[in-house]
């Protein structure tokens, strides 16, 4: 059975990049805009995975992981941030609220592929 990853990004564009490069590997992509509709759709969803950018309207990442972290029901969802922000202190942040990982863009198929091979193989 085909594994659920939610991609979760402000860029169209950047969510269409990410699901291509990860439904090759066969794997379902739920895509979402923002934290709020994310969580709507982790609560909808079997969700095995999140990768989430940290800039995002409404509600943005760092407020998303620690909501995921605060539902002792996603406690070990593993958690990807793909960001365009590449200072250490955004780094530590992301990490700190809960992220099992953190990759910056632009970003590679390889490499997010072997990050989520990490979690899900």
């Amino acid at each position: 059975m085909a594994k659920n990853i939610l991609v979760v990004d402000d860029s169209s564009s950047i969510r269409k990049i990410v699901s291509l490069s990860l439904k090759v590997l066969d794997f379902n992509i739920i895509a979402a805009e923002d934290g709020v509709i994310a969580l709507e759709k982790l609560a909808q969803n079997n969700i095995d995975l999140l990768i989430t950018d940290l800039n995002m309207p409404n509600m943005d990442g760092y407020e998303l992981i620690k909501n995921v972290r605060a539902n002792s029901t996603y406690k070990d969802l593993p958690i990807i941030v793909l960001s365009s922000l590449s200072s250490e202190f955004d780094i530590n942040e992301g990490l700190r609220s809960g992220a099992n990982s953190y990759l910056m863009k632009p970003f590679n198929a390889v490499k997010i592929k072997f990050e989520v091979a990490k979690y899900l193989s």
